[in-house]
């Protein structure tokens, strides 16, 4: 064998040998991050119960049900059982709530919210709710008229609408229940987030940076929908609630009214903080 056959010979070998290597290694990621990622807490991901009952699957925000039906064995076998189409044909980002054997689905603008019926063949239309959000709404839309979907509360399917309602509907009957106005499209502000209701408070930010809108997030109550708090990211520590029990780590945090002092003037009253993303929920112990 020639020297030049030597080293394309071990050249081979060698790759050969660390492309197992980086096999091997990858095999043993998901093991490794299994063992170093934190379980969130039972009250933030309790066990599975069956049902979906906000776009997350649960406060931790896992997007993970322990349901075991599907597995590798049989997962050749799945097979269409049904089909619907919502006939709005823009951006769909909702995902379906699957609840006491019913699915719900939230559409992007005009936000209809349709209730199918699981028992039956073919899931037929239990019934649909039509809300009529204000056309002009998607004139100030800024990156496709879409919402992220609806949650399930005490019987109530709770969801936002593209011109700034939060509407409650009772979830067997699909009748609305309240409805309340929260944004201003007048002044660039709609609202494309999936509610979260915590502790019987519906939270709602908005959308609209983009416009100028300063971002907000309120707390409605989830029974009647009135308004409890309304918070801001930017401004006065009063518009923030900052108060007497925010206790911040660093010197530098501790002044008043950095949501003011640390940006050009009035600039935080035209732009910054909008919520329109639900966040995981995770319980703290005190």
């Amino acid at each position: 064998m020639t020297l030049a056959m030597w080293r394309l010979t071990f050249t081979l070998c060698a790759e050969r040998a660390a492309a197992a290597l980086v096999t091997a290694a990858l095999a043993l990621v998901p093991a490794i991050a299994a063992e170093q990622a934190p379980a969130p807490p039972a009250s933030a991901a309790p066990k599975d119960d069956g049902q979906w009952t906000m776009p997350a699957k649960n406060y931790a925000a896992t997007r993970f049900s322990e349901l075991d039906q599907i597995n590798g064995g049989n997962v050749a076998n799945l097979r269409v059982e049904f089909t619907f189409s919502t006939g709005v044909n823009r951006g769909q980002e909702a995902a379906p709530l699957v609840v006491n054997n019913t699915m719900y689905i939230v559409t992007p603008y005009p936000n209809i919210l349709f209730a199918l019926d699981l028992t039956k063949p073919g899931a037929p239309l239990k019934w649909e709710y039509q809300p009529h959000p204000a056309v002009a709404s998607q004139g100030v839309a800024c990156c496709d008229v879409v919402n992220r979907g609806a949650m399930f509360w005490d019987g109530k399917i709770i969801y936002n609408t593209l011109d700034g309602d939060t509407i409650a509907v009772d979830a067997d009957s699909g009748k609305e229940i309240w409805k309340t106005k929260l944004g201003d499209i007048n002044r660039g502000e709609t609202i494309t987030m999936a509610p979260l209701v915590v502790k019987g408070k519906v939270l709602v930010g908005n959308s609209g940076g983009e416009f100028g809108v300063r971002g907000w997030i309120t707390a409605l109550d989830a029974n009647n929908g009135k308004l409890v708090w309304k918070a801001f990211p930017t401004g006065p520590d009063k518009d923030v609630l900052i108060g007497p029990d925010f206790h911040p780590y660093y010197d530098s945090d501790r002044a008043q009214d950095l949501g003011v002092k640390t940006w050009p003037p009035q600039a935080w009253m035209i732009g910054g903080g909008t919520v329109w993303v639900g966040s995981p929920t995770i319980p703290i112990s005190t």
